[in-house]
């Protein structure tokens, strides 16, 4: 009886310990796609009246509560995901306390347009990380754009600000944000079998539940901590994460899309031995998407260069490539990018590009 009471209490503790394990943060934060509308007491036709007049966001300067569709004097505001948006005017900013675990890796999905002609950047900060976006590029034509920004939490809450650093002729003019969502990821680790962190790109930034156009990873320079774990973004231009829920990928559920031709690069340094031959291969494809035509990815990997061409008729067709290289030291570069730039055949205001997926890379004898 004693042994079954022993047995009773240690997988009572096992149980207690697994169902109190933390779930991963995940998913729109509060308020985060703004359909909570403010009381109409703190708003004077869009512009909203007071630091707390959005409800769980914190707002400073001029912050716009924006119902989708057409505005007066003309224009025409899409709101891609869900009816209603913010718009961040001159110097304006909307911020957000999260709580987080102290030391793991975040990345931050966000839906993001440009409203007026003029260049429009939107700063995304979790201090003491901060990050300018560049927002004339649109690619795609729907207003449809979604950013990712990655950061490392130094603390168990962080606040986070989107802000409108630009001043404009007219003070209304300014980035329209319309769903704002995060997710805890998990570093990758190279394997015997695979010497790539995350070479088959699974682990990403969360993907809007109502986006159809993919998830934009900013360049390096723009965002230090990659939302892509274990990938550099290495480039002028963004690189798209697309899913197999809207897009064809060659394995798995998630893979990369080079929409910006040389512009659009990414990277990765593993570890290698000197003089020790490995065999680098990939996936190249389409994504369904409408983008066709002759593509081509180019690879680097120590001295060795791999152009793959590939013949797209936009049907979600792919195949694999391979090359061996001899490592010239302990860490090694591989870099892919796409040749050429492309749009879709119907939608020539919308970028497009080779798919690459499930890289990998294995020593082999010489």
């Amino acid at each position: 009886m004693a042994k079954f009471v022993s047995i009773l209490l240690a997988f009572t503790v096992v149980s207690t310990c697994v169902l109190a394990a933390p779930i991963p943060l995940e998913g729109l934060l509060p308020n985060g796609n703004f359909e909570e509308p403010p009381n109409p007491t703190a708003i004077k036709k869009t512009v909203l009246l007071g630091k707390n007049a959005l409800p769980k966001w914190e707002i400073t300067g001029l912050v716009e509560y924006i119902h989708g569709g057409p505005q007066p004097g003309g224009m025409y505001f899409p709101v891609a995901h869900g009816v209603h948006a913010v718009r961040l005017g001159n110097e304006a900013t909307i911020s957000q306390t999260i709580t987080v675990k102290a030391g793991s890796l975040y990345a931050v999905t966000f839906g993001a347009s440009r409203t007026c002609a003029q260049e429009e950047v939107l700063r995304v900060s979790v201090p003491p990380q901060s990050g300018d976006l560049p927002l004339q590029t649109l690619y795609s034509s729907d207003g449809g754009d979604v950013y990712a920004y990655g950061f490392r939490a130094n603390a168990t809450s962080v606040r986070l600000t989107l802000h409108n650093p630009g001043v404009q002729e007219d003070p209304h003019c300014g980035p329209l944000i319309d769903a704002v969502a995060i997710k805890e990821l998990v570093p990758p680790r190279p394997t015997r079998f695979n010497l790539v962190k995350n070479g088959g790109f699974e682990e990403g930034p969360h993907r809007l539940f109502n986006s159809s156009n993919g998830v934009l990873l900013p360049p390096r320079q723009e965002d230090i901590t990659s939302p892509l774990p274990g990938w550099i973004i290495e480039s002028l231009k963004a690189v798209k994460f697309i899913d197999n829920k809207h897009f064809n990928v060659p394995s798995g559920v998630a893979a990369i899309e080079l929409v910006a031709g040389r512009e659009s690069a990414v990277a990765q340094i593993i570890r290698t031995v000197p003089n020790k031959v490995y065999n680098l291969s990939f996936a190249i494809g389409d994504a369904k998407n409408g983008c066709h035509g002759d593509m081509m990815v180019e690879a680097f990997a120590a001295k060795e260069t791999l152009k793959a061409p590939f013949k797209s008729e936009g049907k979600g067709k792919w195949e694999t490539v391979s090359i061996k290289f001899k490592a010239i030291s302990y860490r090694t570069r591989l870099t892919f990018y796409s040749s050429y730039y492309h749009t879709r055949a119907d939608d020539f205001g919308s970028l497009c590009g080779p798919v690459i997926d499930e890289v990998r890379v294995f020593s082999v004898r010489a």
